[in-house]
C-alpha cells in the first residue's frame, strides 16, 4: 500500500512523493537528471523498510518548474522530501545521478543519513575519466540502430537507448518499455544544466577530501557489465572510509533487474 507525502520545498516547488511498508526509513533518489522515479522494482527488494520515492523539481509527476536547476537545489529539495516525511534520519538509495545527488546529500547534512546505498554511479572523478568510453560503448550497442536512434526524439529514442543497459537481448525491449511506462517525458532543461554545472565541478580535490572524511556507511552496488566504466567508481571506493562494494556479475546500469536475488541479498546485508 503506497500513501502520497505532500512534499513543498521552500521556495514553494510541489514534488511528486509516495512512501510505502514499514520501518526504518529509505529515501530512493532516481537518475536523470531531467528523469521521474523508475524505482518501483527496487522497493519491492527492500522489505522490512518504509521506502520514500519522489521525482525530483520539474520532472516526472513533479509540477512543472523553471527551475533553478542546481546540484545545491536539488540537495535541498531532498532535504524537503525529508522535511515533509516528517524524518530526523533516512538511508538514502541513489541510482545513476541520483547516486551523486544522494552523495551530495550526505556530505552536506551527515547527520541526517544513517547509510547510503551507492547504485551505478560514475564516481567522484572528472566526467572525461569515463564519459567517452561510455559513449563508445552506447555507440557500439545500438549497432545497427545507431542512425535511426540519433534522427529519434521522445519517448521513442529513450526505449531504443535504454533497451542497450540490459544484457539479456531477449528481455531488453521488455525491460525498456517498462522503465518509460508510464512516459512523463525528459526535463531537458534539467538535464543540460545540471550536467554543466557537474563538468565544471566534479573531480575537484576538495570534493575527495570531503568524501574521505564522510562519517557514513556507504554500500556501492553496481553490474560489471555496465556501459559507464566501473573504474570511474574505484576513486570514491578508495576516498571513503565506511564502504563496502558489491558488483553484480553480468549486470548492467539497473542490476535489480537482471539479478533481482543478488541485489536483494547485498542491500538486505548492509541495512
Amino acid at each position: 500500500m503506497t500513501t502520497p507525502v505532500e512534499a513543498r520545498t521552500d521556495d514553494g516547488a510541489r514534488l511528486w512523493a509516495e512512501r510505502r511498508g514499514e520501518g526504518p526509513p529509505v529515501v530512493f533518489c532516481h537518475g536523470g537528471p531531467g528523469l521521474w522515479d523508475t524505482l518501483e522494482d527496487v522497493a519491492e527488494l527492500v522489505p522490512g523498510h518504509t521506502v520514500y520515492r519522489w521525482d525530483q523539481r520539474g520532472c516526472g509527476r513533479s509540477a512543472p518548474s523553471d527551475g533553478p536547476y542546481t546540484l545545491a537545489g536539488s540537495v535541498a529539495d531532498l532535504d524537503a522530501v525529508r522535511h515533509s516525511s516528517g524524518l530526523e534520519r533516512m538511508a538514502l538509495l541513489g541510482h545513476s545521478w541520483g547516486a551523486q545527488l544522494a552523495l551530495s546529500y550526505a556530505l552536506e547534512h551527515p547527520a541526517r543519513v544513517s547509510s547510503l546505498i551507492y547504485l551505478s554511479g560514475t564516481g567522484i572523478d572528472p566526467d572525461a575519466t569515463w564519459h567517452p568510453q561510455f559513449v563508445r560503448h552506447l555507440h557500439a550497442g545500438l549497432g545497427e540502430h545507431l542512425g535511426r536512434w540519433r534522427t529519434l526524439s521522445g519517448r521513442e529514442r529513450a526505449v531504443l537507448q535504454w533497451a542497450v543497459e540490459f544484457q539479456d537481448p531477449g528481455r531488453a525491449r521488455e525491460l525498456a518499455e517498462r522503465m518509460a511506462t508510464p512516459w512523463f517525458g525528459i526535463n531537458h532543461t534539467a538535464n543540460d544544466t545540471i550536467n554543466a554545472e557537474n563538468q565544471q565541478s566534479w573531480g575537484t580535490p576538495e570534493l575527495h577530501a570531503r568524501c574521505a572524511a564522510l562519517d557514513v556507511p556507504v554500500l556501492i552496488v553496481d553490474g560489471d557489465r555496465d556501459l559507464r566504466p566501473r573504474s570511474a567508481v574505484d576513486s570514491l571506493e578508495r576516498a571513503l572510509p565506511r564502504v563496502r562494494r558489491v558488483t553484480i556479475r553480468g549486470a548492467g546500469h539497473l542490476p535489480w533487474a537482471e539479478d533481482p536475488e543478488a541485489f536483494r541479498a547485498a542491500v538486505a546485508a548492509f541495512l
